[in-house]
C-alpha cells in the first residue's frame, strides 16, 4: 500500500510544474499566438514550470542527502543540490530582467511527494527516491529541450539550452540506480511470506 502511495504522489507532482504555470499570471504579456511560428512553445509557461521543478527538485534532493542509505544517492542528491540551486538562480534574475512573477515555493503537490517519501527508510525509501528522481528528470529533459529548440526568447531559450546538458548528466547518474534499487527489491511472494511469518514458497 506504501508503494502505491508513493506512486500516485510522484505521478501527482509531475503535473503540478504544468498546473502551476497555467494558474501564473505575469505582468508581461505573451506573444499573440497568431505571431508565433507553428510548434513553438511559450516562454511564460516554461518558466513557470522551470520554476516550480527547480524549487521541487531541490526540496527532493535535500530529503535523498537526509535519508537515503545508498552512497550513490547521496552522491547524487549533492550533485542534484548544487545544480537546482544554480539553475534556479539564474532562472529568477532573468525572470527580474523581464518582469516575470514565478513561484518561489514548492507547490503542494510536489510537497506531498517529499511528505510521502519521508515516511519511508531504508532500502524502501532508496527505491521509492531513485524511481522519483529518475521519472522527475525524464520529464524535465524533454521539457528543457522543447524550450531550447522552440522556445521565442532568446534569454530563455539560452538558459534552457545551458542548463540541459547537466540535466542529462543527472539522468545519466541516476538510471542505473534506480534501474539497480528495482531489481534488488523484494519479491511479491517473498515480502506476503514475510509478512505472514512464513517461509518463501519454492518456484
Amino acid at each position: 500500500m506504501n508503494r502505491r502511495m508513493i506512486l500516485t504522489a510522484m505521478s501527482a507532482a509531475l503535473l503540478a510544474p504544468v498546473a502551476i504555470a497555467q494558474q501564473t499570471t505575469t505582468t508581461q504579456t505573451a506573444p499573440a499566438t497568431e505571431t508565433a511560428p507553428r510548434g513553438a512553445v511559450n516562454d511564460n509557461l516554461f518558466a513557470a514550470a522551470a520554476a516550480v521543478g527547480g524549487i521541487g527538485e531541490v526540496t527532493l534532493s535535500e530529503l535523498g542527502l537526509q535519508k537515503a542509505t545508498d552512497p550513490e544517492l547521496k552522491k547524487f542528491s549533492q550533485r542534484a543540490i548544487d545544480d537546482h540551486t544554480q539553475g534556479n538562480k539564474m532562472l529568477m534574475a532573468l525572470a527580474a530582467n523581464h518582469n516575470l512573477r514565478l513561484p518561489t515555493t514548492a507547490d503542494p503537490r510536489a510537497q506531498f511527494c517529499v511528505q510521502s517519501l519521508a515516511g519511508l527508510s531504508g532500502a524502501e525509501f532508496d527505491r521509492c527516491y531513485a524511481k522519483a528522481q529518475l521519472v522527475v528528470h525524464m520529464d524535465a529533459v524533454a521539457m528543457y529541450e522543447a524550450e531550447a529548440q522552440r522556445g521565442q526568447n532568446p534569454e530563455l531559450k539560452a538558459f534552457a539550452s545551458k542548463m540541459l546538458p547537466t540535466i542529462k548528466e543527472h539522468l545519466k547518474m541516476i538510471k542505473p540506480i534506480a534501474m539497480k534499487a528495482e531489481q534488488e527489491k523484494p519479491s511479491t511472494d517473498d515480502a506476503a511470506a514475510d509478512d505472514a511469518g512464513a517461509e518463501p514458497r519454492e518456484r
